[in-house]
């Protein structure tokens, strides 16, 4: 890692060099491409270079422990040592992070799709618990979640639920809860007291911009119908369901929420861009394969990450080996702990990635 960050800044000096001389400076599209690439890396060097400051004065001031001095400067001494290897491990922390590819997608709004797998009502269940979940982290972190469709099942359950999480930094956590989730437990419905495995899929998709998915209208079907779901009567009695139907992909996009044809127009657009993006994004992993591998299991949807295990109180992330205890707090909302292992996890093979 070091040799690479001495690169950086070798670099970074080069190209200030390079910036000062007469033929770039009279140069303005020279010197904006320079400028910019200098831009790119000066916050690692920044970094880096505080870093070296951090080291260089820690050894001066350990040193200081070898000469003779009263009891209490050597106290004070000790203390300042110990906040500057504090200091030094965060600056680390702090590089290693900086070091790491970032996704461009990071701090996109996303789009969450949840569907009940295998285990019947059960199954359902268990996907409206998924929902809770993350609606509880959701309101926890401050963002806003609005339901794009749903599917009930007959006892309080999800078929199948789609929503929006708006607010900065939504997917850069929640991107790694895609995948099957399996759950273990005594179903409501089983009077016999058996433990039954259900599962249920959920996708995190980031939002598409109109500039990154650019649909052509007429590669487009929209249908206008009447909305089967809860929400009054206008809902039902108004035609303002729409279904928008990709030609080319044969993807299908509902909405059936709001009130107004317009929003739910305006909301099922929005779904079929991120799953265009989505199957754009997962073509570029299949040519780069090598960064797939990078990432903390593969993060399909047909892998499966979690098992929610209620007779022994315990999550089991099999991407990670490890288990998390006190279920229903994380079922409540309380997933910093179960996130940040895993985006440690992610940072550490990408950095080892990039330093091979």
């Amino acid at each position: 890692m070091w040799d690479r960050l001495e690169q950086i800044e070798k670099h970074y000096q080069e190209l200030e060099r390079q910036i000062a001389t007469p033929e770039v400076s009279t140069d303005p599209e020279k010197l904006q491409a320079l400028a910019q690439e200098k831009a790119g890396i000066e916050d690692l060097v920044t970094k880096y270079r505080a870093y070296r400051a951090t080291a260089k004065e820690l050894e001066d001031t350990r040193a200081m422990l070898g000469g003779a001095m009263e009891e209490g400067m050597s106290a004070m001494v000790k203390q300042e040592i110990d906040k500057l290897e504090a200091k030094l491990e965060s600056q680390l922390g702090e590089l290693k992070t900086a070091l790491t590819p970032k996704d461009a997608s990071d701090d996109k709004d996303i789009i969450m799709e949840i569907r009940a797998g295998t285990g019947g009502d059960e199954a359902g269940l268990f996907a409206a618990d998924l929902f809770r979940m993350y609606s509880r982290y959701a309101q926890d972190k401050g963002w806003v979640v609005d339901i794009i469709d749903s599917n009930e099942s007959g006892i309080g359950g999800f078929k199948e639920i789609i929503f929006e999480v708006k607010g900065k930094g939504a997917f850069s956590r929640l991107k790694y809860e895609m995948g099957v989730h399996r759950v273990q437990r005594v179903p409501v419905t089983e009077s016999s007291g058996r433990i039954h495995t259900s599962t249920a899929t959920v996708a995190v998709l980031p939002e598409a911009d109109e500039v990154e998915i650019n649909v052509n209208p007429e590669d487009l079907r929209i249908d206008i119908f009447h909305s089967g779901g809860a929400g009054g009567q206008n809902v039902n009695k108004v035609a303002t369901a729409v279904r928008i139907t990709h030609l080319p992909t044969g993807l299908v996009s509902v909405c059936q929420d709001e009130r107004s044809q317009l929003r739910n127009r305006k909301k099922a657009m929005a779904v079929l861009r991120a799953r265009l993006l989505d199957i754009e994004r997962s073509k570029q992993e299949e040519d780069i394969s090598q960064q797939r591998r990078s990432q903390v299991g593969s993060g399909k949807r047909a892998e499966k990450i979690r098992t929610y295990n209620f007779p022994q109180d315990r999550i089991s992330d099999h991407r990670l080996g490890q288990t998390f205890r006190n279920l229903p707090r994380i079922l409540d909302g309380d997933l910093d702990k179960l996130i940040e292992t895993l985006a440690t996890s992610e940072q550490a093979k990408q950095l080892e990635e990039q330093l091979a």
